[in-house]
C-alpha cells in the first residue's frame, strides 16, 4: 500500500485551537506537578524540571511526580487519537475503542494475566496488546462481507464488547481476594503509583503510531465520503481500514496497559475536539491534545476532591462520560430522524 504524499493546508482556526490546548495542557501539567502532600510553587516546579532548584524539590518533581503526569499525558493523547481514527473510519460519533470492544478485549488478557497467570512473564502491556490486537482483527474478520462497513465493526465491536466484559467478570469472580483486588483496581483505571516503567513503553510506541496515524490522515477524510467516492479517488479501501484499525488498536492498546481501561475518554475527546476546531471529522491533533487535557484534569480530580484520598482517575471520567454519553446519544438520534 504506497503511502499518499502530505499535503494539504493550515487552518486557522484549528492552529488556533490546537496552540490553546497545548498551553493549557502545559499549564494543567505543571499544576499537576505542583499538587500533592508536598505542595510547590510554578517556579519551584520549573526549576525541579531544569534541575538548577533545590535538590529535594527536583527529587519530588522528576522521580515521584513527574512519572505519573507523564504517564496520565500520554494515555489521553493515546486514547484521544485512537477515538478519532475510529469515528472517522466508522463515520459514527459512537464507535470509541471503550464501546466497540477493544478496551474490553485488551482487558480481558491482562485480568486473565492477573488472576490466572496467563503469560505472566509478559507484563501488562505485551498482554493489553495481545489482547487489543486480537479483538480488533475478530471484530475485521467477523464483520467482513465482501469487504468491511463502519455499521458492520460497530455492531459487531458491541458484541464482543459486552463478551469480553462478561468473561472479565467471570475472571474477576474465579480469583482470590488479591488477584481479584488487583484486577478491579486496574480496570477502574488508575494513575496511582505509575513510574518510568509505565512511561517508558508509551513513548516508544507513540513516537512510531502518532506519525502512521498522521501519515494515514489523508486516506481517513476521504473514507468520511464513503467507500464508492473514496475507490473513486483512489484510496485502497480495504487496506486502508486495516491500517487504521491496526493504529488506533496499538494507541489504545498501549494506554490501556499503562493506566488501564480509563473511561470514556477515547469517545469524548473526539467529539469535542471537533467543536471547538469547527471540523467535519475529528482532527487528530487536536483530539489528542484534548485527551490529554481530559486525563491530567481528571486526575487532579481525583486526587483533590476527597482530601487524603485519591480515588481512580477512571472514577471521574466516566461520572463526567456518562452524562456526555446520554447527550451525544440524544445529538446523534436526532441527526437521525432529521430533528
Amino acid at each position: 500500500m504506497r503511502v499518499p504524499p502530505v499535503s494539504g493546508y493550515l487552518r486557522p482556526r484549528q492552529l488556533a485551537v490546537c496552540g490553546v490546548l497545548l498551553a493549557a495542557v502545559f499549564g494543567v501539567f505543571c499544576w499537576s506537578l505542583a499538587v500533592g502532600d508536598f505542595p510547590l510553587s510554578l517556579p519551584e516546579v520549573l526549576g525541579g524540571l531544569a534541575g538548577t532548584g533545590d535538590p529535594g524539590n527536583a527529587l519530588v518533581v522528576r522521580e515521584f511526580r513527574l512519572p505519573r503526569a507523564l504517564t496520565g499525558l500520554l494515555v489521553g493523547v493515546a486514547f484521544g487519537m485512537s477515538g478519532a481514527i475510529f469515528q472517522t473510519m466508522t463515520r459514527n460519533p459512537l464507535a470509541s475503542p471503550d464501546m466497540i470492544g477493544i478496551t474490553q478485549g485488551a482487558g480481558a488478557a491482562v485480568v486473565g494475566g492477573v488472576v490466572l497467570g496467563w503469560g505472566s512473564g509478559l507484563g501488562t502491556q505485551t498482554l493489553g496488546l495481545l489482547g487489543a490486537t486480537a479483538t480488533a482483527l475478530l471484530i475485521y474478520a467477523l464483520s467482513w462481507k465482501r469487504g468491511t462497513t463502519g455499521y458492520r465493526i460497530v455492531l459487531i465491536g458491541i458484541g464482543l464488547a459486552w463478551m469480553c466484559t462478561s468473561f472479565t467478570d467471570y475472571l474477576t469472580a474465579r480469583g482470590g481476594m488479591q488477584e481479584a483486588q488487583a484486577a478491579i483496581g486496574w480496570l477502574v483505571g488508575n494513575l496511582n503509583a505509575r513510574n518510568w516503567d509505565h512511561v517508558t513503553p508509551l513513548v516508544r510506541a507513540l513516537a512510531v503510531l502518532v506519525p502512521a496515524a498522521l501519515l494515514l490522515g489523508r486516506w481517513t477524510r476521504n473514507l468520511q465520503l464513503g467507500d464508492e467516492v473514496a475507490t473513486a479517488l483512489g484510496t485502497p479501501v480495504q487496506r486502508v481500514r486495516l491500517a487504521l484499525l491496526l493504529t488506533g488498536v496499538g494507541l489504545v492498546a498501549f494506554g490501556t496497559a499503562a493506566a488501564g481501561p480509563v473511561a470514556f475518554v477515547a469517545l469524548a475527546a473526539p467529539q469535542i475536539a471537533q467543536r471547538l476546531t469547527g471540523a467535519a471529522w475529528p482532527p487528530l491533533i487536536a483530539s489528542g491534545l484534548t485527551g490529554g487535557l481530559v486525563v491530567l484534569l481528571s486526575d487532579l480530580a481525583a486526587r483533590e476532591l476527597i482530601p487524603g484520598t485519591e480515588l481512580p482517575v477512571g472514577v471521574v471520567t466516566g461520572v463526567l462520560g456518562a452524562p456526555f454519553l446520554l447527550w451525544l446519544l440524544i445529538r446523534v438520534n436526532r441527526a437521525g430522524s432529521g430533528g
